[in-house]
């Protein structure tokens, strides 16, 4: 033992030793020239993203923000020509549709007797109805007040509400079947409801948008304007937001891609098939509803299909792949915001 310790041992260490001292002086001074990268030759390579045509269901959900209003005022207008004789109505008072809101005086000349004298003016007093229910929100005129026909006597506003909120252009591509009803959320509000009646409609050409009453249903802006009945049922307030959600469709296991793959989002689209020698060819696709995220390839590939995950050249707008991280078309990707 004593001679292992003395001499063995130590020549063993001194041999390691000398072992790694020659590694370091090779790595240092000898290294392999083909395993240096030149600057003037970069060895990375950049892929494009490739993404399997997939065989997935798809639900059309179109969600817009919105707020909820008080139906608009119905004005009651004078059907007559004459004088405001009597007010039978006060401002705040509900009122029925067949509810009387003031009555007005007609006056006439009399005849002409044979023998040219005239005879007494011929008087008549018109009821009007309010001609819709609600609260009587406005009384314009005054007793003795001249009126024409078309005047406005009174507003009933209507104790009912909707939901109104706007529609950008490129939604409406979407919506391939119009719906009739929308699910709308009410933040701080009851559980989500069922709004019925619902219509999205647009401004028509010359029209004034900037003045035009929200409440109408007309666009105040571009796009279009969805609007829905609050049911009856629903308690809510004038000023609430709300979500708007639209059923656009559901397709079930279709074949689909994302939208950042096609160029075109309606109807008829491209995009770019990998081919098995690494290069790609422009395809020509039939769409179907998409749901903002991927979109129905109705014909054009095949399940399995590799394809260019962004348009060559497409704007840098990223895809949302999950866990708070997106997805850019030059393939690079941020997370947390």
């Amino acid at each position: 033992m004593g001679v292992v310790r003395t001499w063995i041992f130590p020549i063993l260490r001194i041999m390691i030793f000398v072992v790694i001292a020659a590694a370091l002086v090779k790595i240092a001074f000898f290294a392999d020239p083909t395993s240096s990268a030149s600057p003037e030759f970069p060895t990375g390579e950049i892929t494009e993203p490739q993404i399997p045509v997939t065989i997935a269901t798809i639900r059309n959900d179109v969600t817009v923000q919105g707020s909820v209003a008080a139906d608009a005022a119905v004005p009651t207008k004078a059907p007559v020509i004459g004088e405001v004789a009597k007010i039978l109505v006060s401002l705040g008072q509900g009122v029925q549709a067949d509810s009387s809101v003031m009555t007005i005086k007609t006056e006439t000349p009399g005849k002409v007797a044979e023998d040219g004298s005239v005879g007494a003016n011929i008087v008549k007093t018109t009821t009007v109805l309010a001609g819709s229910a609600g609260l009587i929100s406005a009384l314009p005129v005054i007793v003795g007040q001249s009126l024409a026909i078309g005047d406005t006597i009174a507003q009933v506003a209507p104790t009912s509400f909707n939901v109104t909120g706007s529609l950008a252009p490129e939604q409406q591509y979407r919506l391939l079947t119009m719906p009739t009803d929308a699910q709308v959320t009410i933040t701080g509000g009851p559980a989500p409801f069922t709004c019925t009646g619902l219509t999205i409609t647009s401004a028509l050409a010359g029209a004034d948008a900037a003045s035009a009453d929200p409440n109408t249903g007309q666009v105040t802006g571009s796009g279009a304007t969805v609007r829905c009945a609050v049911p009856a049922e629903i308690t809510v307030f004038s000023g609430l937001s709300a979500q708007i959600t639209l059923a656009g469709g559901v397709a079930e296991n279709v074949l689909t891609v994302p939208v950042t793959a096609v160029e075109g989002s309606a109807g008829t689209g491209n995009v770019y098939r990998m081919l098995d020698d690494g290069t790609t060819e422009t395809a020509a696709v039939t769409l179907g509803i998409n749901d903002g995220t991927n979109v129905e390839v109705k014909e054009g590939l095949a399940d399995g299909d590799m394809v260019m995950q962004f348009v060559p050249g497409a704007p840098q707008v990223g895809i949302d792949m999950g866990d708070g991280c997106t997805q850019f078309p030059d393939g690079s990707m941020t997370c947390g915001g």
